[in-house]
């Protein structure tokens, strides 16, 4: 089995691009099809043929974004520019065989043409001696292929086109570029958002002009949000660099795609990359648009995240935020994050001190017995020894008896004073993983700032 992810690079790999890359990834890797125990070969090319919108930037995007989620290629990449001398040889090929022509009409010649015989009417054009090149398609019959998803797909010849598969200059467009560049590259399976539905039948025709089998092809239908519209920026992140920018788990975003309508045990959930391959079927992906829903993403990322050795999520953490010394607050926040980027702002005082939040300041200890409370808490917390969790809670506690306010209202004036706002990890894990000089000095701070 041979597979290819091949996208045009015009801009960041958005999520959709990444489920089709991550389903071929799979194919390749999976057990392949029924009497073929040969190795799976995943080929990346890149359709560079627009050169004002393909720039290496993108090109460096996209293969960034494949690396981050871990779906190395085995051959590539391939650039479709580079191919241009097969094309152009291909191109002749069907010019002296007879199966392409030039022509020289223009989008007001195709109009005049559907009007004189009907706009169901594929435009069938005059052969002239220069002009764009276009593919003759049969005026009889049905371009027809089986597709791995939707079944039986079909299109009546006498309604498609004459397609244009080269301009004037002699530069070839996208379909034909394509088929040829499968066809040289062995491709086995074409996997491919549905979007390219419509670009098959051309793609065949160039095939069955050749004289040359065609591959398998599968299309995936489209992915939707949770108001089952297209997927896109209204929906929180589109692209894979926003996915990891957001503090995503490559594993988790690679696990929560693989699962959109793939048809795997409805009772499971988690699997690994091995796993996934091993179970991954064409004919088990679902014919309707599968629901991103980055709440979903969210929950399952926390659980990757809480199935990682402390080291690993404190390294993976500090490569993150761009700090280092981060373990001691990693331990005590790990269960309250679902996302790396969840964390500084939960965190990140006990690193860089508290941030400033006046509304949080005025509203905790601005407020009416907040500056006696949190005097009273300093002076417990100054009595404290040795300053552990324990002792630490058992003193606050104490004082929250002692005074008769609710555990809020002694415990949030110390959050602030420590963190600057009013989230933050365990307050009495916090409290002791600053220390007692550390704590009592911000709360010091907090204490002369309300005078």
């Amino acid at each position: 089995m041979r597979v290819r992810f091949a996208p045009s690079p015009t801009g960041a790999l958005h999520v959709g691009g990444a489920r089709a890359a991550l389903y071929n990834w799979l194919l390749a890797h999976g057990p392949g099809e029924e009497g073929d125990d040969t190795p799976g070969t995943f080929v990346l090319r890149i359709e560079d043929t627009d050169r004002e919108r393909s720039t290496e930037e993108n090109v460096a995007q996209i293969l960034d974004a494949l690396e981050w989620l871990g779906l190395q290629w085995d051959e590539g990449p391939i650039s479709q520019l580079g191919n241009t001398p097969r094309h152009q040889q291909a191109l002749q090929q069907l010019l002296d065989d007879g199966f392409a022509y030039h022509c020289n009409a223009n989008a007001d010649d195709v109009k005049a043409y559907k009007e004189k015989h009907g706009a169901e009417r594929g435009f069938r054009g005059e052969p002239d001696a220069d002009g764009a090149v276009r593919l003759h398609v049969p005026d009889e019959g049905r371009t027809s292929f089986e597709d791995a998803i939707r079944g039986e797909t079909s299109f009546p010849n006498a309604s498609m086109d004459d397609p244009v598969i080269a301009r004037a200059d002699g530069s070839v467009l996208y379909n034909f570029a394509v088929a040829i560049d499968d066809l040289d590259a062995k491709i086995t399976h074409v996997v491919r958002g549905e979007d390219h539905l419509s670009n098959t039948p051309k793609q065949l025709l160039v095939f069955e002009a050749l004289g040359e089998t065609p591959p398998k092809y599968a299309h995936l239908p489209l992915l939707h949000g949770p108001d089952g519209k297209k997927l896109s920026k209204r929906h929180g992140a589109a692209s894979v660099q926003e996915l990891r920018d957001a503090g995503y788990l490559p594993e988790a975003v690679n696990n929560y795609i693989a699962l959109l309508g793939t048809g795997f045990a409805a009772d499971e959930e988690f699997f690994t990359m091995a796993q996934m391959a091993e179970l991954f079927r064409l004919e088990r992906v679902s014919k309707s648009p599968a629901v991103f829903d980055e709440q979903k993403l969210r929950h399952m990322n926390g659980r990757y995240l809480r199935e990682l050795s402390l080291d690993e999520l404190t390294e993976r953490l500090e490569k993150f935020t761009g700090k280092s010394g981060l373990r001691g607050a990693v331990e005590i926040s790990r269960e309250k994050i679902q996302t790396l980027a969840d964390f500084w702002p939960l965190a990140g005082f006990l690193v860089d001190g508290p941030v400033d939040d006046p509304k949080a300041f005025q509203k905790v200890i601005g407020a009416e017995g907040g500056v006696q409370t949190l005097t009273a808490a300093r002076e417990a917390l100054a009595a404290t020894d040795p300053f552990t969790v324990e002792n630490i809670e058992a003193s606050l506690r104490e004082l929250v008896e002692s005074s008769g306010l609710k555990p809020g209202q002694v415990f949030q004036p110390v959050r602030v004073a420590i963190a600057g706002t009013t989230i933050s990890p365990g307050i009495f894990e916090s409290v002791a993983l600053l220390g007692k000089d550390r704590t009592l000095s911000l709360v010091d701070d907090a204490l002369i700032k309300a005078v």
